[in-house]
């Protein structure tokens, strides 16, 4: 082991199996001084990176750039190069005399020599580190399995280009690749990763040490590294043999996400950060985390061994937009939960930039960031269960359930979907309903004849959508057929936005009925 190994290799975060959640890794004196001082250094420019706009216009206006200030900047520059290279070597003596980081060391160096020894590896799981290092597991460019059938669908608009909008053109550009993906995904940006750090180590621990999780690197089709983690209850429980895929909101980690909840029913469950969150690399630009998705769905199918029949997409808010995006690519899923999503992230942009910049966000949105989870929909025919939650305060204004962005996201689907039920009066009627919390107001019998109708068509017509049934009902009909169909796909929750989903919540999705020998109703 070189002294440049000891400088250069990752952090130490923890050493698992002492059963204290909570107790790092402590790095002796000279380690802890050489990471102190590097990471003070990255964190300073991390703030100067994301204030540089602010501070390159106040340099300016104060006479800086010239060339005294210039020679300055140098000498600065020259400092701070000097200093970092003491912190290294620093840093470098001081993991040379620990015994537990040589040992994590030579584990690390074993396993990078030799990928697909899974001893080896399990050997490194008991050390939790930079991820950067850890070697990977299963790439998605090497993957000869099961491939999507389905058609993809792209973020980018493709449009006649005009002069006259170049302006718009160029600033939506800066906007998103500046600060506006920031904002969309909060989570990307390192300063409040450096603050969840701690929390983030100790969520791992938790899967790790209590609940037996393992942690992956998945290599994508463009290169990124997904950092991802799987518990396994195949052999545990019956419903092991479902897995859940969880995709997290727009500042979720699966350290600290929605795993909770299908891990307590048991259920085999997979976890991913998207791009730019945790260890994963890489921006959550929609290509990028749709290749994310689909690699975590080959090692799901290709490495796991999990049948797509057998797969749960299960998305919290943004990551909504992941999970549709998969059921689009893997039509043959048993199904997508999706909790406290929107329809269309542009209307929830606009609202909330000023009026005269209302064309730069929609040109920066429909571009770059088009999350249409609508539009995701329209191409996918599988079991879809929503759940509202009815004190939103982030897809809803000012908490009022009538502005609830999933109220349109359900409708649309069904507007797709039953065509001759969802007129623009069956519209109306329902947007009524869901402009306050469901109290299921129709009877049994009703319920029962709706259930009849449905199966008899699917007797005679099969389970594909667009389902035609309706086309000579009376508006009364088409309104109780509606409201029987909202209830079968949509679940409130009296919750904010990012309170913790109870089990009971987390239910397989409706799908159409097969035919009852036993109903007492006749078919038409």
């Amino acid at each position: 082991m070189t002294f440049l190994n000891y400088i250069f290799s990752p952090r130490l975060f923890k050493v698992y199996g002492d059963g204290n959640l909570q107790k790092f890794y402590e790095p002796g004196g000279l380690e802890k001084w050489g990471d102190q001082i590097i990471y003070t250094l990255s964190l300073m420019w991390n703030i100067t990176f994301y204030t540089s706009p602010l501070m390159l216009t106040f340099l300016y206006r104060r006479g800086y750039f010239v060339a005294e200030s210039v020679s300055s900047f140098a000498k600065i520059s020259t400092g701070i190069g000097l200093l970092v290279v003491i912190s290294l070597c620093m840093r470098g003596i001081g993991r040379s005399q620990t015994k537990i980081y040589s040992k994590f060391l030579k584990s690390l160096e074993a396993a990078k020599a030799n990928a697909k020894n899974e001893d080896l590896k399990n050997q490194l799981r008991l050390f939790d580190f930079e991820f950067k290092d850890w070697p990977v597991d299963f790439s998605a460019k090497e993957s000869n399995g099961e491939k999507k059938a389905s058609k993809v669908v792209t973020s980018i608009r493709n449009k006649p280009f005009w002069l006259s909008s170049l302006p718009c053109e160029v600033a939506a550009y800066l906007a998103v690749h500046s600060f506006g993906l920031r904002m969309i995904y909060p989570g990307s940006v390192k300063l409040i990763q450096s603050y969840l750090h701690p929390m983030l180590v100790q969520g791992r621990a938790k899967l790790i040490e209590q609940d037996n999780a393992k942690r992956y690197k998945l290599l994508t089709k463009d290169n990124n590294e997904v950092d991802s983690i799987f518990v396994d209850n195949r052999g545990v429980n019956a419903n092991g043999k479902t897995l859940v895929i969880c995709s997290e909101g727009n500042a979720g980690f699966y350290e600290i996400g929605i795993m909770v909840t299908p891990m307590a029913l048991k259920y085999s469950v997979l976890g991913w950060n998207h791009p730019g969150f945790g260890g994963s690399t890489g921006l959550p630009f929609p290509d990028q985390d749709q290749n994310a998705m689909d690699a975590v769905v080959q090692f799901a199918i290709n490495k796991l061994g999990f049948l797509p029949e057998n797969i749960i997409m299960f998305g919290w808010s943004i990551g909504g937009y992941s999970s549709l995006w998969a059921s689009t690519q893997y039509p043959d899923i048993r199904g997508c939960v999706l909790d406290a999503t929107f329809d269309d992230v542009l209307h929830l942009a606009l609202p909330r930039m000023p009026e005269s910049l209302s064309g730069v966000v929609r040109i920066a949105i429909r571009q770059y960031v088009n999350l249409h989870n609508s539009e995701l929909l329209s191409n996918y025919s599988g079991p879809v269960l929503m759940i509202r939650r009815t004190e939103d305060e982030v897809i809803s204004e000012n908490m009022d359930v009538a502005t609830n962005r999933g109220n349109n996201l359900v409708i649309n689907m069904l507007k797709c979907r039953f065509p001759n039920i969802f007129k623009s009066d069956q519209i109306s009627h329902i947007n009524k309903k869901l402009s306050r919390p469901i109290e299921k107001t129709t009877d049994n019998s009703t319920d029962q004849l709706c259930l009849s109708l449905l199966s008899s068509y699917v007797s005679e017509n099969g389970r594909s959508y667009p389902v035609e049934i309706g086309e000579n009902y009376t508006e009364e009909q088409r309104n109780q057929m509606a409201e029987y169909l909202v209830y079968k796909h949509l679940l409130d929750y009296k919750s904010s936005h990012c309170t913790p989903l109870p089990v009971e919540y987390f239910q397989f999705p409706w799908t159409l009925p097969l035919p009852d020998d036993d109903t007492d109703f006749v078919f038409t």
